[in-house]
């Protein structure tokens, strides 16, 4: 019976910069605090669900640079107890890092990103022949410049997902939201080798070309429309849209599933960075672990509030009984 979960793609260090306000062109901002902590879909979803107590098998696959990065990153997850077999290490790039410049008193946060040895990320790196985890985690698409590649009428991620799909792992992925026109040639191609398919409103749109918003407010239809174009694109069993007031989980069968977000209080709200990864994490957890659609959302949005209380992507995620006493602490919003 297979068990756990493989997560490949993006390793980063975040190097995590709290400032006063985002300055105009050529103006001045202060720096409060700075940290680093983990960063990139795979890295960010294992130290989640490590955090989160999860008692199945941890494994990642990915590209670092020999170099303290590298260094650190794999000893961090020897000592959270995720296999390193497949995180591999070359010299001839440094590990990818993110500059996170998070204004203090919002928590809005803009990426500063070196692409580093992820853009080296290829299909030869994936090994799916040994691996025994339940699922597979490919992010962000669009962010692994190897992978992202066009050869004939789908990327090389494609054949990647199609090689876990075929060694019996359930596939998800993620992908950057990027402002520019990929989504159409790097990511729609993929879907109809994923069971789970994560994405956030910006992402949403970019993909369907439905708008999400009337004057900055989610519309329940749109979201909806939204998530049957993407199944009827091809996802296998689960559409999962997410946005700072609610997720919503559509499934193959026809199923759709509302579940507001948690009424964090502002004070609490240290920066919203890791807050998807975390939502995703929370949900793959309960999928893995059988559980219903209802409590698996649940969940997600309970990790995704845990996150908000730390500037780092995962520093504030807790165990599964405390993200979801946050239910009760906090209730959920009107949305």
């Amino acid at each position: 019976m297979r068990t756990g979960l493989l997560a490949g793609g993006n390793w980063i260090v975040d190097h995590i910069k709290l400032i006063d306000t985002w300055p105009a062109q050529d103006a001045l901002a202060s720096i409060c605090r700075q940290s680093s902590s983990n960063g990139g879909s795979p890295y960010n979803i294992l130290v989640d669900l490590a955090q989160l107590g999860a008692a199945f098998p941890l494994s990642a696959v990915g590209l670092v640079g020999d170099d303290a990065d590298g260094r650190g990153i794999r000893d961090d997850c020897v000592a959270r107890g995720i296999d390193v077999t497949q995180l591999r290490t070359t010299a001839a790039a440094p590990t990818s890092y993110t500059d996170v410049m998070t204004v203090e008193a919002t928590g809005r946060r803009t990426f500063f990103h070196q692409r580093g040895a992820n853009a080296r990320l290829d299909i030869e790196h994936f090994d799916f022949r040994t691996t025994k985890a339940r699922f597979f985690h490919l992010g962000y698409l669009l962010l692994l410049d190897r992978l992202d590649e066009v050869e004939g009428n789908e990327t090389r991620a494609c054949e990647v997902l199609r090689r876990a799909r075929a060694a019996g792992l359930m596939t998800s992925i993620d992908c950057v939201s990027e402002d520019g026109q990929r989504f159409a040639s790097r990511v729609l191609p993929a879907l109809p080798l994923v069971d789970v398919f994560f994405a956030n409103d910006f992402e949403a749109e970019r993909l369907t070309g439905v708008s999400l918003r009337v004057d900055g407010v989610i519309q329940r239809a749109k979201v909806e429309a939204a998530a049957d174009r993407l199944l009827s694109a091809g996802v296998q069993a689960w559409v999962v849209l997410h946005f700072p007031e609610a997720v919503y989980a559509r499934g193959a069968a026809g199923e759709g599933l509302w579940q507001p977000a948690l009424r964090v209080p502002p004070a609490q709200i240290a920066g919203a960075v890791g807050a998807g990864d975390a939502l995703a994490a929370g949900v793959l957890y309960g999928l893995h672990e059988g559980w219903p659609m209802e409590a698996v959302l649940k969940l997600g949005v309970a990790v995704a509030a845990a996150s908000l209380s730390d500037p780092s992507c995962s520093r504030g995620v807790r165990p599964v009984r405390e993200c979801l006493a946050l239910v009760d602490a906090y209730g959920f919003q009107s949305a």
